[in-house]
């Protein structure tokens, strides 16, 4: 395993347990199909909500938020479809996109409906 995705796998770890402090109950994790990945699936009570975890040690060129493109965003909705597809009756929750930022210091920045995640 690389270092960067030792890393990776160390900070959606860090973002899944500061999520269950909030309230969310983790689901499945690094769920993979053709058309992308999704880092965390996870139930928030109201919704079943879908966690792109991004990480940046420096802030240069706006942080782990700002790597969240357009292209990427557009991945993870695909995704999101398999998944729903793939799940049935996950069609009828409502369901959020959210990304969570990890920065230096390990500081985390929760952005909920970062994307629009409807079917």
């Amino acid at each position: 395993m690389s270092r960067t995705t030792a890393r990776g796998m160390q900070k959606e770890n860090l973002a899944a347990k500061w999520l269950a402090t909030q309230g969310l109950e983790l689901i499945e994790r690094n769920v993979r199909y053709r058309c992308g990945e999704i880092d965390l699936v996870m139930d928030d009570g109201e919704a079943l909500v879908f966690v792109e975890v991004r990480y940046r040690a420096r802030a240069d060129f706006g942080g782990a938020a700002a790597s969240v493109t357009a292209a990427k965003q557009a991945r993870m909705l695909r995704a999101i479809r398999a998944y729903v597809a793939a799940h049935p009756g996950s069609e009828r929750r409502n369901l959020r996109a959210d990304v969570v930022a990890v920065s230096a210091g390990d500081r985390i920045e929760w952005i909920k409906n970062a994307v629009e995640a409807t079917t």
